[in-house]
């Protein structure tokens, strides 16, 4: 069985067991979490919510608090001795899916 979820102004395909990256969450490593249910599929049933499904849930772990991959922005202006370089790494969080409910 898998779901489709909204986390973070995404959506992502889970099953049971998977470990995904979202946006990050202000809770303590450990804590669990809950998703809302968009769709929701399995041995060839499909239900789609309005918006979300009635009765199904989604449950996960918080496993850790991690970052991104830097990114490196960079201006230049050519015969002026403008030159700025400058970086980010965007926070995640990793979440196992713990159980997928009907």
């Amino acid at each position: 069985m898998y779901a489709i979820i909204a986390a973070g102004g995404r959506q992502y395909r889970v099953s049971q067991g998977d470990v995904i990256l979202v946006d990050k969450i202000s809770k303590e490593d450990g804590a669990t979490v809950s998703f809302d249910v968009l769709l929701l599929g399995g041995d060839g049933d499909i239900k789609v919510g309005n918006p979300t499904v009635e009765g199904a849930k989604v449950e996960g772990k918080i496993l850790s608090q991690v970052k991104g991959k830097k990114i490196v922005i960079g201006k230049y202006k050519s015969k002026k001795n403008y030159d700025r370089k400058t970086g980010h790494r965007q926070p995640y969080t990793k979440v196992e899916i713990t159980a997928v409910q009907a």
